[in-house]
């Protein structure tokens, strides 16, 4: 009933859950409870009887010997006073009989219990029309008050075997209730951890779901539909994720146009500005003094500042898409290496860096125009942060299917606060940098894009002795859909 018609709201979702998973257990505790009320109700009457059948009993064994010293007294005196008290007696001897033949007894203490009624009432009607009267009357009354006590202490006897039978009875209903209460234990407890199980899941999957629509906005895939199945309320809320969703792709696109047309805007500029700097520096309209060549060459290096700034905004814009095309082919990671490293010669020359490098001969199917990027800007970011007469370590090795690119510089590092955020676009750490040009905060978001675009990763890895420890970790092959 739930899985096909899910109520409107969570909330009736757990109160549903809870009647359902509460239920089994409900109807088990039902069910002990009548069962214990039944053998109470059993026990309490099985007592009663008892006690009453114990005390009638007793009380024709205490009776006898009172009928018999009134009858014989009476017998002996001849006085009608002492038979009425002896008629009195016996009176109340057969009303306790009577009392007792009302209560459920046995069959042979039912018959005993008539045998001595008969009994009695014969000895009373003996006596009453004096058949007792010859010689040796008074030991034969006494012989049959003898018998009727014996078979009065028979009944009694009866009568504690009759409790130790009803005992036996309770015990057996006892041990009938407990295998019940086991029984419901067994079939409902499993049937509610059932309820419970089902519940949790249909009351978890939902959650689930919007949890991992909420990580994807947070990692900028966009690109799948939050689907949130479940209660309407919560169905509802995966309709607002996804019009969030659609939102920031429409935000995406339009911060990537903006990014491309104020670069494509201020280039033109700015190539006039480079442009008649350069002519002012080669003194085509006429010689410069000493102070004129400084701010010549403050403008020149601003320019050139400006123009990474604006190339990397375009580099930036070109590759933030999360499935960039690209135009694979082999290519031979060694060489794209040593060509990066040649073009930043210059930089490591001024600062007297060393360059060490460890490559294996790793050739992997993807673009290298970015895979040249991805190296470029890593490299660029040790060169940038490495202090002067420092060490930059190059690695390439292969693991398993994926070439990894390892690059150690000996700088300040990364603060671990900062370990995720180095890869944002425009961030730019803490450690200073002995760059006389300031950074644009763009190459290592750049690289990042072009790593995933390969299906590759890009991390910070500890470094014990200092500096920063960047990995990239490429595969060799890729999809064909990638191209």
């Amino acid at each position: 009933m739930v899985l096909v018609y899910p109520p409107k709201s969570f909330l009736k979702l757990i109160l549903i859950g809870f009647v359902f998973i509460t239920l089994p257990l409900i109807i088990a505790l039902v069910l002990a409870a009548i069962d214990v009320e039944k053998l109470a109700d059993q026990s309490q009457h099985a007592i009663y009887q008892a006690v009453r059948i114990t005390q009638y009993s007793r009380a024709l064994v205490e009776q006898i010997p009172e009928m018999e010293r009134s009858a014989r007294q009476s017998m002996v005196l001849d006085d009608p006073t002492l038979f009425k008290g002896y008629a009195e007696r016996h009176k109340k001897f057969q009303e306790t009989a009577r009392s007792l033949a009302q209560l459920p007894l046995g069959d042979p203490q039912k018959a005993q219990l008539s045998a001595l009624m008969v009994r009695e009432s014969r000895l009373f009607s003996g006596i009453q029309t004096h058949a007792f009267r010859n010689q040796g009357s008074e030991s034969q009354v006494a012989g049959e008050f003898t018998a009727l006590a014996d078979l009065a202490r028979t009944i009694l006897l009866e009568s504690s075997r009759l409790i130790d039978h009803e005992v036996d009875i309770l015990q057996r209903e006892a041990t009938q209730a407990r295998g019940l209460f086991l029984w419901a234990a067994v079939a409902f407890v499993p049937a509610a951890v059932i309820f419970a199980v089902v519940f949790a899941i249909l009351i978890s999957k939902p959650i689930r779901q919007i949890d991992q629509a909420i990580r994807r906005l947070g990692d900028g895939e966009f690109g799948v539909a939050v689907e949130v199945g479940g209660p309407q309320d919560l169905r509802y809320l995966g309709q607002r994720l996804d019009w969030l969703r659609e939102r920031l792709v429409e935000l995406e696109g339009e911060k990537n146009r903006f990014v491309r047309n104020v670069s494509h805007e201020l280039k033109t500029p700015l190539t006039a500005i480079r442009e008649s700097a350069e002519l002012l520096n080669d003194e085509v309209v006429g010689e410069l003094n000493g102070a004129q060549r400084d701010i010549i060459g403050i403008l020149r290096d601003n320019s050139l500042s400006l123009q990474r700034l604006i190339e990397s905004l375009l580099t930036f814009g070109l590759v933030h898409l999360r499935q960039p095309a690209l135009s694979l082919r082999p290519v031979d990671l060694p060489r794209i290496i040593g060509q990066v490293a040649n073009n930043h010669k210059p930089a490591m020359l001024a600062k007297a860096i060393r360059l060490v490098t460890e490559l294996d001969t790793v050739q992997v199917q993807g673009d290298e125009d970015k895979l040249r990027t991805i190296v470029d800007n890593v490299v660029s970011n040790a060169v940038k942060y490495s202090p002067a007469e420092g060490v930059i370590h190059i690695g390439l090795t292969c693991s398993g299917d994926a070439a990894v690119l390892d690059v150690i510089d000996g700088g300040p590092g990364v603060e671990p606060g900062d370990w995720t955020r180095v890869f944002d676009a425009f961030y730019q750490g803490r450690a200073a940098h002995d760059g006389r040009i300031k950074g644009t905060g763009l190459g290592l978001a750049i690289a990042r894009e072009c790593v995933m675009a390969h299906g590759g990763a890009i991390h910070l890895v500890e470094c014990p002795a200092g500096g920063a420890h960047f990995r990239v970790t490429i595969p060799i092959c890729q999809k064909q859909d990638a191209a």
